[in-house]
């Protein structure tokens, strides 16, 4: 039985993350929850782990966390409600007003909880991270943990992806593995998924566009 103080997988350590080339890059964070992954990103930023700048935060629910993560570490922070749109159309092309009026040159969703629309996309092509709680190509969508579980899969994990119009399905740029422990319930084995997503998101971000600037 795996004991839960080796309920972590080896795993990349990026140790030799590539430089970052050109200026430093601009990034829009997109979260509709408490924002943990995009405090792990500001933190890395701060401890010059990620050479970059978040330039703003764009949440989708009033009163979310993520405000307040934001707060902390004094990033411009803008509320765009979907409700309060017709269409993803028009909810989308707001929040890519926001992000250009920011300079955004990256787009990284954490814990966005909206589907994007094509047009969005398109207009960062190649520059939308995502991170998902399982090892794509396993279980996308809603409820990956859970999905896990269901199936009986001994190892899960986290995948840090480029968004593409397919959901859960583009280009992958890192992941990283979680054992399921014999005990495991979808809250203990999300904990253990979230210590990993906060690892990695942050580097891979770096590796991502480290290798676009190369």
């Amino acid at each position: 039985m795996i004991s839960k103080e080796k309920a972590v997988l080896r795993n990349p350590t990026f140790d030799n993350l590539p430089t970052i080339q050109g200026p430093t890059p601009r990034l829009g964070v997109l979260a509709s929850g408490s924002g943990t992954n995009f405090d792990a990103i500001a933190h890395a930023i701060e401890e010059g782990v990620l050479d970059a700048d978040i330039a703003c935060l764009v949440c989708n629910c009033p009163g979310a966390g993520a405000f307040d993560v934001a707060e902390r570490h004094g990033i411009d922070a803008e509320l765009v409600d979907h409700r309060e749109f017709s269409s993803r159309k028009s909810f989308d092309e707001r929040v890519l007003e926001v992000l250009r009026a920011h300079d955004v040159e990256w787009v990284i969703m954490a814990g966005w909880m909206r589907l994007v629309t094509k047009g969005f996309i398109e207009a960062y092509a190649e520059k939308i991270l995502n991170i998902h709680p399982s090892l794509l190509p396993s279980f996308k969508g809603i409820r990956a943990v859970e999905q896990a579980l269901e199936a009986g899969v001994k190892i899960t994990g986290v995948t840090v992806h480029h968004v593409v119009p397919e959901v859960d399905s583009g280009p992958i740029v890192a992941q990283a593995a979680v054992p399921i422990l014999p005990d495991d319930t979808a809250d203990s084995l999300h904990a253990r998924i979230q210590e990993q997503e906060h690892f990695i998101y942050p580097r891979a971000i770096a590796l991502a566009i480290a290798e676009e600037r190369a």
